[in-house]
């Protein structure tokens, strides 16, 4: 993952933003190691790069400081850095997925509730520069192409879209119903 040019440079400029608990999560890096283990060239299939934070502040107004700050930190990268606070994820959820969410205690909460086990991951820097992951389910389904459903969150619908999307990009993977 670190060798991507574009995850390598949101993580680099990230802590600018000024924001504490945040992660780069989601697709940049799930499928950044998908295009490694499948002989793709970078980027391929990535069309957005979430970065999460968490704030107790869960105005509007105070995230969308923060999205604007990360616009101008981060246009010129290849993909759009789509940027939320996690603290606010379930005032808007249902409206947007039809089920309500529970509201996150930090990030890795928030992580821990992706769609797929393989999405589960995040990438942040440490005070000290170095970056330090979060996996919950560990790498087996990750380095394996397994998608494979969490069930904490995301409904059936949503799941089944995203993973025939990833099917369609990478024919390598194997895709787990969500029953079986």
């Amino acid at each position: 993952m670190l060798a991507d040019p574009t995850v390598r440079t949101i993580l680099d400029r990230a802590p600018a933003l000024g924001v504490g608990d945040w992660w780069l999560t989601a697709g940049v890096l799930f499928q950044t190691v998908w295009n490694e283990l499948t002989g793709r060239p970078a980027g391929t299939g990535i069309r957005d790069a979430d970065l999460f934070y968490f704030d107790e502040d869960t105005s509007w107004e105070a995230e969308d400081a923060v999205i604007r700050a990360g616009a101008e930190l981060f246009a010129d990268l290849p993909v759009p850095v789509e940027i939320r606070n996690e603290a606010r994820v379930h005032l808007w959820y249902a409206d947007h997925f039809g089920v309500p969410a529970p509201a996150f205690r930090d990030c890795a909460d928030a992580i821990d509730h992706f769609a797929a086990v393989c999405c589960c991951l995040g990438v942040t820097v440490g005070p000290n520069g170095s970056p330090r992951v979060y996996a919950p389910h560990g790498y087996d389904d990750l380095f394996d192409l397994v998608v494979r459903p969490n069930h904490r969150l995301a409904p059936r619908d949503v799941y089944e879209a995203k993973a025939a999307r990833w099917l369609g990009e990478w024919s390598e993977l194997t895709v787990l119903t969500w029953d079986g």
